[in-house]
């Protein structure tokens, strides 16, 4: 399980498992792989990655002397997007379902200075537990003042964007936020967003019903639309005429004037701080350095109003792994960012499926499925969120479960009768400690104090 714990890097390297892109290594004395990818002559019995996209390389059905070419019509770019869907590894099987969309498949509102494009149940079916809006808007473009049924947390990817929000108790919150941050609205509480950037500001959204649909918004200027002027002006105290300058529809997006400080915005009378802290600066927290990337967790025990949304944020480093484990408590939902990855999922029951990801696509886990992340590049960092309709973070790692589990038990599940390759084994997983992303060379690592 991840805990925030630090390790220092020690000691003589160790057997691993890591595999550079088939197409630089021959054929070795321990079966590496062999001549030319995608090919039938190409023999590979790891399923070591291939990195298509930088490589250069077009996939084809072809695995260890078995399949065929493709004869009829190919979409080849996505193909080379998805690799391990064309060729898959020989250890996935059965009928898993689809676990990835890309928000490039999505449909795109465009509005006054901005646009918005979503990734729910419908897009995604496995998308159960949270829904995704990709959005966007320009400098002084407002998304207007509304609230939901669901929690919003968000999370912003470039620019600067200003929230406004108010709480049961009628306390006003209002703060500008930066890439890394987050928010957060409880379900039902109002609010609205402001870019601030010059060259504008874009965020992902996340919403804890993957039935969401930012169609289905509470607008200001929908409810008003939809009242009798002579209720309104019973409301607001004022003549019903007044408010035949009210908006015919909603505004949902739209063009606005460029704000002034916070300390110039906020009323002058009557104005009531709200004492809850809705956002949260996610990309500012002191990282756990693993040997292989960085993480960063935030959830409840460090944003305390994210009661239904935990997140990690993970960077991963070229030919590095975000290990082998599962989450107990939620779905994963994750979000890449950069870099191209591979994740194989594994259901129980003899199931097991892999997919490929790179920036701008959603990835499902279902809660208890194992998995990992393995970064496909020799060069490039894979950025991901991992997000989970939950109060906090949880994870169980295999390495550790295994490390820490009577080593007789271990040797006698996987090592039976194989004494040095249990020995090795053992020697591997000695001490345990938390590596949640592991580097191409793995080293003896030894737990120091926790921070």
């Amino acid at each position: 399980m991840l805990r925030l714990t630090f390790f220092v890097v020690v000691g003589a390297f160790i057997t691993c498992s890591f595999a550079a892109p088939v197409s630089q290594h021959p054929f070795g004395p321990h079966g590496g792989p062999r001549g030319k990818p995608f090919t039938r002559k190409h023999k590979d019995p790891y399923d070591g990655k291939i990195d298509t996209v930088a490589d250069g390389v077009q996939p084809l059905p072809f695995r260890n002397g078995d399949g065929a070419s493709v004869l009829g019509p190919r979409n080849k770019d996505r193909e080379r997007q998805n690799p391990d869907l064309i060729r898959p590894p020989s250890t996935d099987h059965g009928d898993m379902k689809n676990m990835r969309w890309s928000f490039a498949d999505s449909h795109v509102r465009i509005e006054e200075g901005g646009w918005t494009r979503q990734t729910t149940i419908r897009e995604l079916p496995t998308s159960v537990e949270l829904a995704g809006v990709n959005m966007r808007l320009d400098e002084g473009v407002i998304r207007e003042l509304h609230w939901h049924k669901e929690a919003e947390w968000a999370y912003v990817l470039e620019g600067n964007v200003r929230i406004t929000a108010l709480d049961p108790e009628g306390g006003s919150f209002v703060d500008d936020l930066e890439k890394g941050d987050l928010w957060y609205f409880p379900s039902g509480y109002p609010h609205s967003l402001q870019g601030l950037s010059p060259n504008g500001t874009e965020f992902l959204l996340i919403f804890d019903d993957g039935n969401f649909s930012e169609e289905s918004t509470f607008l200001l200027t929908d409810w008003l639309a939809h009242t009798p002027k002579s209720v309104i002006g019973e409301n607001f105290r004022l003549a019903p005429e007044v408010f035949n300058a009210l908006p015919a529809s909603e505004k949902y997006i739209f063009r606005g004037s460029v704000p002034g400080s916070i300390a110039d915005e906020i009323p002058k009378e009557g104005y009531k701080k709200s004492t809850l802290q809705f956002t949260h600066k996610m990309l500012a927290q002191e990282p756990l350095n693993a040997t292989g990337g960085t993480v960063r967790i935030t959830d409840s025990t460090n944003f305390p109003l994210s009661k239904t949304v935990a997140a990690a944020h993970l960077t991963i480093a070229p030919n590095a792994l975000r290990e082998m484990h599962w989450h107990p408590n939620a779905d994963e939902w994750s979000f890449f960012i950069r870099g191209r990855a591979r994740v194989t999922i594994f259901g129980s029951s003899g199931t097991a499926r892999t997919f490929d990801y790179g920036p701008g696509d959603v990835g499902i886990v279902p809660r208890n499925m194992g998995h990992f992340i393995e970064n496909l590049s020799d060069e490039d960092e894979v950025e991901v969120l991992e997000i989970f309709r939950a109060d906090k973070f949880q994870d169980f790692s295999l390495f550790e479960w295994l490390g820490e589990t009577p080593q007789r038990l271990v040797r006698e599940h996987l090592f039976k009768g194989r004494e040095e390759e249990g020995r090795k084994f053992a020697a591997a997983i000695e001490g345990a400690g938390e590596d949640p992303i592991r580097g191409k060379s793995l080293q003896r690592l030894h737990k120091v104090k926790a921070f």
